[in-house]
């Protein structure tokens, strides 16, 4: 069940990452956050009804409230065309979280690859908190462009492989992540630096006008 939750996490990180690159309207986007959020909430709650003994069970399904949260939060956001100062913030709290359930992935589930996948979970969400929480909205185009391709790597294409049984050999896809998220983050910046849309500004998108140019999204 959290394969198939995971796999519509995807979706709505590539549909963000759009939103913020200016190819998708914040309104629509919003819908489809409200979906994933409620299924993200959803989801840990039948595993924990259904595992209540389970401790493994329970620590996993727990982090997907952090992502669930954020996703109804941002659709009622982008709804409400309220300020992203609070998005921002959660955000922040979702990426320190996201480090103790890479380490908890190490050492106590034994799973490497998932380890490194919180790892670009807590930089992402921290991308939200440094573009959200305090309001630099020159890094718009990089958080878009992670956000998108995350949404590929860290959800869609894992979930595939868990649900068809080819997540194995955790270590090497471990690995395999760790260098990606390197090279490509890293090299992203200085293409997308000084390159943001010339678009109107998020808040704009949102309905904002002249009374604040930041953005309203997550």
């Amino acid at each position: 069940m959290g394969a198939v939750g995971l796999l519509y996490v995807g979706a709505v990180l590539f549909i963000n990452g759009m939103m913020l690159l200016k190819k998708i309207d914040p309104r629509a986007a919003a819908i489809f956050n409200l979906f994933v959020g409620a299924l993200q909430v959803i989801t840990p709650t039948v595993l924990i009804i259904l595992n209540p003994g389970d401790p493994a069970q329970v620590l996993g399904a727990s982090g997907i409230y952090l992502f669930g949260f954020t996703y109804l939060y941002v659709g009622i956001n982008l709804l409400g065309g309220f300020d992203s100062t609070g998005v921002g913030y959660f955000s922040l709290f979702v990426a320190i979280m996201a480090l103790g359930y890479s380490y908890a992935n190490f050492r106590l589930l034994g799973d490497p690859a998932f380890g490194v996948i919180w790892l670009y979970w807590g930089f992402l969400w921290f991308l939200f908190f440094v573009l959200l929480g305090l309001k630099h909205e020159q890094i718009t185009r990089y958080t878009g462009w992670v956000t998108a391709i995350q949404g590929w790597v860290t959800a869609a294409i894992p979930a595939f492989m868990i649900l068809t049984g080819y997540w194995r050999n955790t270590n090497l896809i471990a690995f395999i992540l760790a260098v990606f998220g390197v090279v490509v983050f890293i090299g992203l910046w200085p293409l997308t630096r000084g390159r943001e849309p010339t678009a109107a500004a998020p808040a704009d998108a949102m309905g904002a006008g002249d009374r604040t140019h930041r953005p309203r999204w997550t």
